[in-house]
């Protein structure tokens, strides 16, 4: 379960980094204040107003402006992941120095030998509780 939740999380952390370095342009098309299309990839589609437009004018305004409009956004990525380890000041180095150091030291197991335990002999068995009582582990 542990092993499945890690690569449940990695997995997450990947697609955060490559979401936040993609970049992308919205098209969307307008007419009047309406949106008609929007599209992540190419053009938004039109609604035929231009068509209109040059066969008569009575469909927009009598101006020569069109009624529809275009608009285009670009949302740019994050270029730069990697921070300088130079640009921390002197208090966040010595709490990223001091959690570095707690961290490795929760895996370091410490072998205390008290000694006793090469001395210790078992009491005698004076019955066999587990074939008495037909008990035994599989």
């Amino acid at each position: 379960m542990k092993n499945f939740v890690k690569k449940i999380v990695s997995f997450v952390m990947a697609l955060l980094v490559l979401s936040s370095t993609f970049s992308f342009t919205v098209a969307s098309h307008y007419c009047g204040d309406t949106l008609v299309d929007s599209s992540v990839f190419g053009q938004a589609k039109t609604c035929g107003m231009q068509v209109k437009k040059a066969v008569s004018k009575t469909d927009c305004d009598i101006s020569d402006k069109s009624c529809c409009t275009d608009e285009q956004k670009l949302v740019e990525g994050q270029d730069t992941l990697k921070t300088s380890f130079n640009k921390l000041e002197k208090e966040q180095k010595r709490f990223v120095a001091i959690f570095v150091s707690s961290y490795v030291q929760l895996f370091e197991s410490e072998e205390v030998d008290n000694g006793w335990e090469k001395n210790y002999i078992p009491p005698p068995l004076v019955r066999d509780v587990q074939v008495l009582d037909q008990t035994f582990l599989i």
